[in-house]
């Protein structure tokens, strides 16, 4: 008898319970791997605070510096990251309004501790900064890392730093707080306004319509350029501002674009199948004519979030854009809000949002 004949009993493969087994022991020995790497890693860091060691005479204000310079290794990557440590300088930076103020090294190198007691709630540093609406997550994130941010007096470097509202959180010199009440609206953007908070050149912005709406500080989800029409959602929930505009959830977006001259349908099946533009390449998900008599107004899916990506698209081609109109953004529309209104999203509308419907996703396959 050949040997084949013997494969199904040499290589059994497993199957139902013990294959299930199987799994599970191999995720728990992956757990216990990245549990002592992470073990070693805050042994490290630890570490790393015990380097300098001021002087017990209070007249004497020397710090042992070793002569080499010191490491640590990100909790991202295995690789050392080299981090110079500081010396002793009274006059080390502290932002308060952009202009540098004294700080001492113990308090720039010792962790903040709270007056009050251990409380529920912590949070990340950036997390927090973000439902102060101030910013998203992934800004917030970078402010912290170039020093810009203190808590409780002193600055701190690691954006996952815990804090908790007792905590005394300055942003640039300037003290943030929770946004305990969540706002969102849906505007319907005219022509002729931008979306900033001021201008210089004294336009016209979005927060001129929503003048008396709510007295939280909110700022738009995305940008539409200043001759793009449609829906803007403006809200102070970072955390889900950085959801819709997150490239990797490819949230969907639904322009009507009117053009200069009817687009042919070999354009059509260009757009859908790509172009390569100058800063890279880029599709469309569905494209099409939007009124039948009328080639020059088309319909286009797109989930990219590129600056004015549906107009360079279309210029790329030689066509000229006379109006864009985005009709859908995350499975919200304009109806029943005129142009330049706005109203609030219903508790429906937001929970939607918050747990990204798949309704309102591009289907990956």
């Amino acid at each position: 008898m050949s040997k084949s004949a013997f494969d199904k009993f040499i290589n059994k493969e497993l199957k139902g319970a013990k294959k299930k087994e199987a799994y599970r022991q191999e995720k728990r020995q992956t757990k216990l791997e990245l549990k002592k790497r992470g073990d070693e890693l805050r042994r490290i860091n630890e570490e790393r605070y015990k380097l300098v060691k001021p002087a017990e005479h209070k007249s004497e204000k020397k710090i042992e510096v070793p002569a080499k310079k010191a490491y640590f290794i990100s909790p991202k990557e295995n690789s050392p990251i080299k981090k110079h440590l500081k010396t002793k300088d009274k006059n080390a930076p502290k932002y308060r309004k952009g202009v540098p103020v004294k700080q001492t090294w113990e308090q720039i190198t010792q962790k903040p501790v709270s007056n009050q007691e251990p409380v529920e709630g912590l949070m990340p540093l950036n997390k927090y900064i973000a439902h102060s609406g101030i910013c998203g997550r992934r800004e917030a994130a970078e402010l912290v890392k170039e020093g810009k941010v203190q808590v409780n007096g002193s600055i701190v470097f690691e954006p996952g730093f815990k804090v908790s509202t007792p905590d005394k959180v300055l942003v640039k010199g300037k003290l943030v707080h929770l946004q305990k009440n969540l706002v969102y609206f849906l505007l319907n953007k005219p022509k002729d306004y931008i979306t900033t908070a001021k201008d210089p050149e004294g336009r016209k912005t979005v927060f001129d319509l929503l003048k008396g709406a709510t007295k939280e500080r909110i700022y738009p989800v995305g940008r539409l350029d200043r001759n793009t029409t449609g829906v803007l959602i403006l809200t102070n929930d970072g955390e889900l501002a950085q959801k819709l505009t997150h490239p990797s959830f490819e949230v969907k977006k639904i322009y009507e674009v009117k053009l200069d001259k009817p687009v042919t349908k070999k354009d059509l099946e260009t757009i859908v199948s790509g172009i390569t533009l100058d800063d890279g390449f880029v599709k469309a998900d569905s494209v099409s004519y939007a009124d039948a008599h009328d080639k020059s107004v088309v319909g286009i899916e797109i989930h990219s979030g590129r600056n004015r990506i549906v107009r360079r698209i279309f210029e790329h081609l030689g066509y000229d854009v006379r109006n864009l109109d985005r009709v859908m953004f995350a499975n919200l529309t304009k109806k029943n809000v005129d142009r330049g209104k706005w109203r609030p999203l219903n508790e429906k509308e937001i929970r939607l949002l918050k747990f990204m419907n798949q309704s309102f996703v591009r289907n990956k396959q």
